[in-house]
């Protein structure tokens, strides 16, 4: 039985991640669930699932008193908790965010398996959640379907054999679109993705292409290549999650259906994989035809700063990070245009700078002043 814990159990990814524990009672048991404020959705989840802990991290949310067989508990130390219990194997961070480096470190240090949906706590703490794994003697497991493509086509490859990776994209809703066409988008807009489910955040990180950028920095630092051998592709379909070529020429995909149920599947079961009648068989007539289209710079310029980010490393990764949550957050607010966003990570890019990152303390720094600084851009338009 693999008992399993989950930050941001509310969330789209943790309703997904309950729905695939309650289709195996015999293989998994969820030991601990958090929400950040959604209390009357996760004292559902607590009864439905027997869960024994459950944890609300805004303490200014009400939440019910501890009851027979449940303890609840509130506060960003109480998350820390439920990441690092002795009686978990696998963490899933399901969190939204830079809040999520802290858990991800907590889970790594304490030698669990860890179940990764919360790219960001490794874009912008990549350095020192490779630490905390190499002291935890953990794994990180991506949830993500292009990262989870890419693991499945390297297990038991020899790492020397990969000549480069190719991360699929769906292109978003506003795929064909050009700069003038995207000054006029709305939220409303932005938020219908044309083939995933996802959360509002991660829905607009898509249509900007962000999404894009934040995985190729994750790819770097979960498969050890540099940035000149990771690589982005439109894919439409969404079918195709990924590419792996080899030295030799030789390229492995893998396939499927848009479903995120899939990739929780095999990081809750890693390495082994576990029969699910409930995921949609493979057709491949249904799924043709499969086209493919080069990254549009010009229209979406977030991607090639996230990838930048990347590359100047230190700091910069997070910063572009924060700036990004603040972007987002000032476009579904209606502050800022959809072609701005890019404007204000920008700025806060050039302000902030890349200084080095040896400790948490300092991603929270530059994650704070990145915060600050596009904030008075916003604020400036």
């Amino acid at each position: 039985m693999i008992r399993i814990a989950v930050l941001g159990s509310t969330g789209s990814i943790g309703r997904s991640t309950l729905e695939v524990v309650a289709r195996h009672p015999d293989r998994f048991q969820l030991v601990a669930l958090t929400a950040n404020r959604s209390v009357g959705t996760l004292g559902e989840q607590v009864r439905r699932f027997n869960v024994p802990v459950a944890v609300v991290a805004d303490e200014t949310a009400e939440r019910p008193v501890s009851t027979a067989g449940v303890s609840w508990a509130s506060g960003r130390s109480a998350v820390l908790d439920v990441a690092g219990r002795d009686d978990v194997d696998v963490v899933v961070n399901a969190l939204v965010g830079a809040a999520g480096l802290e858990p991800t470190l907590r889970a790594l240090s304490a030698g669990h398996r860890l179940a990764l949906a919360n790219k960001e706590s490794l874009v912008a703490g990549g350095e020192l959640v490779l630490r905390a794994a190499r002291a935890g003697s953990a794994d990180i497991v991506p949830i993500d379907s292009e990262h989870s493509a890419i693991l499945q086509c390297l297990r038991g490859r020899d790492a020397a054999s990969v000549h480069r990776i190719v991360l699929t994209a769906s292109g978003g809703p506003f795929r064909g679109r050009n700069r003038e066409d995207l000054e006029r988008v709305q939220p409303s807009e932005a938020l219908r993705h044309p083939t995933w489910d996802m959360g509002a955040k991660i829905t607009i990180d898509s249509a900007t292409l962000a999404n894009k950028a934040l995985e190729v920095v994750e790819a770097r630092y979960l498969y050890d290549l540099d940035y000149d051998h990771i690589e982005a592709v439109v894919h439409p379909q969404s079918v195709i999650h990924s590419f792996v070529e080899f030295v030799d020429g030789s390229v492995l995909a893998q396939l499927g259906f848009p479903t995120m149920e899939l990739p929780i599947l095999y990081a809750l079961s890693y390495p082994e994989r576990v029969a699910d009648r409930a995921l949609r068989t493979f057709d491949p007539v249904e799924a043709s035809p499969l086209t493919f289209e080069a990254v549009d710079h010009d229209a979406f310029p977030l991607f090639g700063l996230g990838v930048q980010a990347g590359r100047d490393g230190g700091a910069s990764p997070a910063v572009f990070n924060a700036g990004n949550e603040v972007a987002v957050q000032a476009f579904l607010e209606g502050r800022i245009r959809f072609t701005e966003m890019a404007d204000v990570v920008g700025e806060a890019m050039k302000r902030v700078g890349d200084h080095p990152v040896s400790s948490v303390q300092d991603v929270l720094d530059a994650d704070a002043e990145a915060r600050l600084v596009t904030s008075e851009a916003v604020d400036a338009r």
